[in-house]
C-alpha cells in the first residue's frame, strides 16, 4: 500500500493530463483592429488556407452572429452600458467564426488543443511537470521561451489603448501591437481592471477573472493559449508550463538566479543582476493613473519587477499554504455558494481563490489563503492583482493552482449544472463568454 506521502505526490508530481479539447483565443486579432472591422462589428477574418472567412470553403467554420447569454446577473455591479466588457464582446463584434469539428483560431486556421495534423485529426497528450523535475537543459530551455515571448513581438494580436467610446465608436480605432508575454500581462489587466464611470469616478467592485465563479475556468483559457503561443514562437509543439508545488515551502524556493531570480544583493524589493528577469520591464501596474487619467494600459514600460518573498504582512499571510489545507480545499464538495463572490462559504472556488480559510472554507477577507497566499507572499508585482502577470512565477504558481481544480474535477466529477447559469458576478455566469478573449469561450466550456 503506497504511503500518505507517496499517494500525494504521485497526484501532484506527476503532472496532469491537458485533455481539454476547446480551441485557442488571444485578444483582438490584428486582421479586425480596424475601422472596418469595427463598424461592421464582424471579426471574421479569412483562413489563409482557401482565402475565406473563417475557412469556409474548406468546411472549417464560418461567421456567425453572437449569442448572448440572458440569465440575470448578481447585484455585485449596479450599471448597465457603462463598460465595454458587459455582453462581450458585443460593443466591439457581434459576429465572430465559429469553428467546427476540431478546427479552432479567429479565423479557423489552427487546430484544437490535443489534436494536431492536416485535418486536426491526430489526437495529441501533453503534461505539465514539476519545474524541480526537469533537467537542466529543460529548465534551461523553458527560461529561454520565457524571454523569447517577452522579445517577440505578437503577429496575430494587438491590445486597445482606448475604451469604444474613446474609438469614437469604432470610426477612430486605438490599437497597438505589443510582445507575445505582455499579450497576456495586458489580458489579465483588462479583464481585472476598474470600470471607468466618466471624471474621476470609476468602480473597483468588478473583475471578469477573479472572485467568482469564473476564476478557474478563466486561468485555465489563460494558460492553455499562452501554452499555445509559446508553442507557435519556438516551434516546440510538445511545450507546456512546469508547476511550482509550494505546499510545505519554508520559502520561495524558485526564488534563485538558477530558476525565477534571486534576490538583489543591495535592494531586497528587486531582483538579482545575475537573472536577466532583472532587465524585464513591467506594464499595466499603474491602475489609479490609469484611473485618473480615464485611460487604459497603453503596455508602456513602468519600470522593473519587483519581488520581496516573505516580507509581506504576516497578520494577512503568515506563511505559505500547507499540504493539510489543499487536502481540506480538496474536501469541499460545492463548487460554488451564496453570493458566489469573495463572501462565498463552504465554496471550493473561494477556498482555493483564497478569500476563504483553508481550514474552515468560512470567508475570511482579512486573511489570504491558498492562490492568494502566493500572491501575497510575493510582496511585489506578484502582490497587485492588475498587474501580477508581470512576474514569470505567476504562470508557474496557476499551473499549480490549475492542478488543484483539476484534482478537484477528477475527484468529485460534477455535472456542468454545477457550474451557476445564472445571478453570479457580472461575466461569470455559466453562458457568459470569457473577458477579453476572441474568438469566443463560455465559462462552462472549461469547467
Amino acid at each position: 500500500m503506497l504511503s500518505r506521502c507517496s499517494v500525494r505526490m504521485t497526484l501532484f508530481a506527476m503532472g496532469f493530463l491537458l485533455v481539454i479539447l476547446q480551441p485557442s483565443s488571444g485578444q483582438f486579432p490584428r486582421a479586425c483592429a480596424n475601422t472596418e472591422s469595427l463598424l461592421r462589428k464582424e471579426c471574421c477574418p479569412p483562413w489563409d488556407g482557401d482565402g475565406s472567412p473563417c475557412g469556409e470553403l474548406s468546411s472549417r467554420g464560418f461567421c456567425q452572429n453572437i449569442l448572448l447569454s440572458q440569465a440575470p446577473l448578481g447585484p455585485q455591479f449596479p450599471f448597465s452600458g457603462v463598460d465595454d466588457r458587459e455582453d462581450w464582446p458585443s460593443v466591439f463584434y457581434n459576429r465572430t467564426c465559429k469553428c467546427e469539428g476540431n478546427f479552432m483560431g479567429f479565423n479557423c486556421g489552427e487546430c484544437k488543443f490535443g489534436f494536431s495534423g492536416l485535418n486536426c485529426t491526430e489526437k495529441q497528450l501533453r503534461t505539465r511537470r514539476n519545474i524541480f523535475q526537469l533537467t537542466t537543459s529543460e529548465k534551461d530551455r523553458f527560461l529561454a521561451y520565457l524571454n523569447l515571448a517577452k522579445n517577440t513581438p505578437s503577429q496575430d494580436y494587438v491590445i486597445a489603448t482606448g475604451t469604444y467610446f474613446q474609438m469614437n465608436n469604432g470610426s477612430n480605432p486605438m490599437f497597438r501591437n505589443i510582445n507575445v508575454y505582455d499579450l497576456f500581462v495586458w489580458m489579465h489587466y483588462y479583464a481585472s481592471r476598474d470600470t471607468l464611470l466618466g471624471g474621476s469616478n470609476v468602480w473597483r467592485d468588478i473583475d471578469f477573472a477573479h472572485e467568482a465563479p469564473g476564476f478557474l475556468p478563466w486561468h485555465r483559457v489563460f494558460l492553455l493559449l499562452w501554452e499555445r503561443e509559446i508553442q507557435k514562437i519556438t516551434g516546440d509543439e510538445n511545450f507546456t508550463i512546469p508547476y511550482w508545488d509550494w505546499r510545505d515551502a519554508e520559502d520561495c524556493v524558485v526564488c534563485t538566479d538558477e530558476y525565477m531570480g534571486g534576490r538583489h544583493p543591495t535592494n531586497p524589493n528587486l531582483l538579482s543582476p545575475a537573472s536577466f528577469f532583472s532587465s524585464w520591464q513591467v506594464i499595466c501596474t499603474q491602475s489609479e493613473e490609469y484611473n485618473s487619467r480615464e485611460a487604459l494600459c497603453n503596455a508602456t514600460s513602468e519600470g522593473p519587477i519587483l519581488r520581496n518573498p516573505g516580507n509581506n504582512d504576516k497578520s494577512r499571510t503568515p506563511r505559505l499554504p500547507s499540504s493539510a489545507e489543499v487536502e481540506f480545499c480538496l474536501s469541499l464538495t460545492q463548487y460554488e455558494s451564496g453570493p458566489m463572490d469573495k463572501m462565498a462559504n463552504y465554496s471550493f472556488r473561494n477556498t482555493l481563490e483564497g478569500f476563504a480559510d483553508p481550514r474552515t472554507a468560512i470567508s475570511n477577507i482579512s486573511q489570504s489563503g491558498l492562490h492568494n497566499a502566493l500572491h501575497i507572499y510575493m510582496n511585489g508585482s506578484m502582490s497587485q492583482v492588475q498587474g501580477s502577470a508581470n512576474d514569470p512565477i505567476f504562470v508557474l504558481h496557476h499551473a499549480f493552482v490549475d492542478s488543484i481544480f483539476e484534482r478537484w474535477l477528477r475527484r468529485h466529477r460534477p455535472m456542468l449544472e454545477v457550474y451557476p447559469a445564472a445571478n453570479a458576478p457580472i461575466g461569470h455566469n455559466r453562458e457568459n463568454y470569457m473577458v477579453p478573449f476572441i474568438p469566443l469561450y463560455r465559462n462552462g466550456e472549461f469547467f
